[in-house]
């Protein structure tokens, strides 16, 4: 319940379940009506759309009132016991401490600067394979066989998943994440059940095999999980932690790497000024992120009544932490709408914030570099095509198809 009546007109301002048409293609205008006319936006379930940054980042700091665990969320949404709810109860991001603590700690310390800076060569050849593929193509989906390719062997390298084995992965990945959107049909429900159902089935032998014959626990996330005799997960635990890793660390890269070749596409003095210092690819990859912010929404729930902007927000209210919109916060950054490749500071919270930081960062960051770095300078003249497509989600922003021609 709130304590003051909603802005005049602000009923159009964004229903999750039922968006306004074009708001897939550009979010943005509807983000800055709620960030300026109705900062805390009650929806018609008593969910609330916060969009400011400094309430994001308010929000992400305080772990006391606001918290990630999101049980009583999802029972009604999946079904208490099915296997969505069993993954989305148990991965990193939905929990707090205690196990979040385990598991983050646990990814921390395989994912530290000596283990990814050893990652990074086979990062370059990795890409640099791929563009060899693409040469002489006509045209190419540059998420199919480029962005998309990149983060699922990353992370199955990460991992220790036999390159052989991985086709499943990027499928089953994008059911289970889809799963989070604000509005799902039955049969989009089912297919998120049976890929973690697979997932797990896909997992087991890959994890016994590790029990058995475990790599090296400093640069194998999955072996460091298995057998750190400090923060021991249970079967379940560990099982969903792994696919937590994989569906986090593809879907945000992957949509990394093609929202900036579609912003450097959009706007041809930025691709001059990337091309002719290319060093500047590090603080662009910043840039790229904070205005297409890969994951659009975070969610916390309330642990007491509190008021925010005039609004009474009710204990165990679910917040819909719009990141989209905090990052385009004329508050914090100034010209927010335009893209500055050298911007500084640029403290934008497309890795959340807070103890709930995105454990993975550093290497997406990477990633980032790396992929959108190189394709530049292999194919400098390359545009994109009609038959580009968001995918219409509202959670995740990227690309499903994005067609180019390489010139």
């Amino acid at each position: 319940m709130t304590n003051q009546t909603q802005t005049s007109g602000a009923t159009d301002f964004l229903t999750l379940t039922a968006p306004p048409r074009g708001f897939h293609e550009n979010p943005f205008p509807v983000y800055s009506r709620l960030r300026e006319d109705a900062p805390v936006f009650q929806q018609p379930d008593g969910s609330f759309i916060l969009s400011r940054y400094a309430d994001l980042d308010r929000i992400y700091r305080d772990t006391v009132t606001f918290i990630s665990d999101k049980k009583a969320v999802f029972g009604p949404k999946f079904g208490i016991g099915t296997p969505l709810y069993e993954h989305h109860t148990n991965s990193l991001v939905f929990n707090d401490p205690p196990l979040h603590s385990r598991v983050r700690s646990v990814m921390v310390g395989a994912m530290n600067p000596k283990a990814l800076a050893a990652m990074e060569p086979g990062l370059i050849a990795l890409v640099d394979t791929l563009l060899d593929q693409m040469a002489g193509t006509v045209q190419v989906d540059l998420i199919q066989t480029f962005a998309g390719a990149i983060p699922i062997n990353v992370i199955g390298n990460l991992l220790g998943i036999p390159r052989d084995q991985r086709g499943p992965l990027r499928d089953w990945s994008l059911s289970i994440l889809g799963a989070l959107e604000p509005t799902l049909t039955p049969g989009q429900l089912e297919i998120g059940h049976q890929a973690v159902r697979d997932f797990k089935t896909f997992l087991h032998l890959i994890i016994e095999d590790r029990r058995n014959n475990p790599a090296d626990p400093e640069t194998d996330v999955l072996t460091r999980l298995i057998l750190n005799p400090d923060n021991k997960l249970t079967q379940t635990e560990l099982y969903q932690n792994c696919i937590f890793i994989l569906n986090a660390g593809h879907e945000t890269t992957t949509n990394l790497i093609g929202n900036a070749l579609a912003l450097i596409d959009q706007q041809p003095d930025k691709r001059a000024q990337l091309l002719h210092n290319p060093n500047l690819i590090v603080a662009a990859v910043e840039e790229f992120l904070r205005l297409e912010s890969p994951n659009q929404f975070g969610n916390r729930l309330t642990t007491k009544d509190i008021t925010m902007h005039g609004v009474t927000i009710s204990a165990g209210s679910d917040l819909h932490l719009c990141i989209g919109a905090a990052n385009r916060d004329p508050r914090q950054f100034h010209d927010p709408d335009e893209m500055q490749l050298d911007r500084r500071p640029n403290k934008h919270l497309s890795f959340a914030g807070g103890p709930h930081t995105c454990v993975g960062l550093t290497l997406a960051r990477m990633e980032g570099r790396v992929a959108v770095g190189r394709f530049l300078q292999r194919y400098p003249n390359f545009k994109l095509t009609s038959g580009a497509s968001r995918g219409g989600r509202l959670r995740f922003r990227g690309f499903s198809h994005l067609p180019a021609v390489l010139n």
